[in-house]
């Protein structure tokens, strides 16, 4: 089957520089004014373009991994998207140099007065830290290298034994995915609270990961179907899965949130209570109801009904909020950290989100001018143009 697939327009391109642009003005301004401040901000970029990045990947591999036909015309968004796990390991650098600022538990004189980071001292500290950090990098790289290598040359062989290859990767990269997404979590974000823990916030953060790569895959790719730039046109009931997904794996990071927020409640230990009622303190709390809202009662209003999911407009506007919902939710982790007497949100922050968003829409423009946007090689492609729901 041949696909007159169109070149996305420059537009696309052109917004991406424009938002790279002056979200690293905005940035460069945020470090010279409060370079302390600035980092807590940096990080949570970085967070959020873990989620998109790795995400993204992680869908890859479950696509292949469970054998679904329905994505496989829209993988290439995700496959493109995933490429940005190559940029992490630029991005982290400056990161690496301002652990000073971010991490209390980098301070000698700090680790040496207190004996529960002393405790912590052999898993945290600096080169274990870092090196914990290349490995999970250098993991996630390698997977998109062996997946995109392969997918990309199907679109030529269409030799379907690659497609059997990349099921085995998924099945490992499956494992290496819960752990390395769960580990970047608890070293970024919870040891910024390092007197605080909690055994589920790995997979809180694996769960949010899942919202956003798959509302910003849905958001894409039901805009390029519109738009005719698949070469195909799917009919509307493609969409649902992409809203059921974005559905099921909001009420996946409702249901961790919950339980973590209910056994903390239910056992009131100090320890662990303390991270909660930072959170639910002076203006804080009313930063903690709208999470509550924006992040899981608004979506699940909206998404539950069947014909929510097969409205393009609607699942587009659905899977924006997600996306945003998912930034929301890791600023509410990181920047009370820092913010610690009542929320704060200025340019100062407003620059990182529009460099990560800048850098998201550079990294797709630039892939899809590259390669194939349908994945045309691949064996289930025409399995997954016929799907339709039973």
């Amino acid at each position: 089957m041949e696909f007159n697939t169109k070149k996305l327009p420059a537009s696309v391109g052109k917004w991406g520089m424009i938002l790279t642009a002056v979200g690293a003005i905005m940035a460069g301004a945020a470090f010279a004014v409060d370079s302390h401040r600035a980092m807590f901000g940096y990080l949570w970029m970085y967070m959020f373009l873990v989620s998109i990045g790795v995400g993204s990947l992680a869908l890859v591999a479950l696509e292949y991994l469970v054998g679904a036909n329905w994505s496989t015309p829209f993988r290439r968004v995700s496959e493109f998207l995933s490429a940005i796990v190559v940029l992490l390991a630029v991005l982290v650098i400056p990161l690496f140099f301002g652990m000073h600022d971010l991490f209390h538990w980098t301070h000698a004189d700090v680790v040496a007065a207190d004996p529960i980071l002393k405790g912590k001292e052999p898993y945290l500290n600096t080169p274990f830290f870092i090196a914990r950090t290349g490995i999970m990098i250098l993991i996630w790289i390698i997977f998109y290298l062996l997946f995109t290598k392969n997918s990309r040359k199907q679109d030529i062989t269409k030799d379907p034994a690659l497609t059997a290859q990349n099921v085995k990767y998924s099945a490992a990269f499956a494992i290496l995915f819960i752990l390395t997404i769960s580990f970047a979590a608890i070293d970024w974000m919870m040891s910024l609270e390092p007197h605080w823990f909690s055994t589920m916030f790995g997979v809180y953060y694996f769960a949010g990961t899942l919202v956003a790569a798959i509302s910003i895959a849905a958001y894409i790719s039901v805009g390029l179907n519109e738009g005719g730039y698949f070469g195909f046109k799917v009919d509307y009931e493609k969409y649902y899965s992409f809203g059921t997904l974005m559905f099921a794996f909001n009420v996946f990071w409702t249901y961790i949130g919950f339980s973590q927020y209910m056994l903390i409640w239910y056992a009131d230990i100090p320890e662990e209570t303390f991270w909660i009622m930072n959170r639910m303190e002076g203006t804080w709390i009313y930063f903690s109801l709208g999470l509550i809202f924006i992040h899981f009662i608004i979506p699940f209003l909206i998404l539950l009904p069947r014909s929510s999911k097969t409205n393009p407009n609607l699942v587009m506007f659905m899977a924006m909020w997600l996306i945003y919902a998912h930034a929301y939710d890791l600023y509410w982790i990181i920047m009370p950290t820092y913010f610690k007497d009542g929320f704060v949100f200025s340019w100062n922050e407003l620059g990182f989100l529009i460099l990560a968003f800048g850098i998201i829409a550079l990294v797709f423009n630039y892939m899809a001018s590259k390669f194939n946007i349908v994945p045309v090689g691949d064996p289930k492609l025409e399995r997954g143009l016929h799907f339709h729901l039973n």
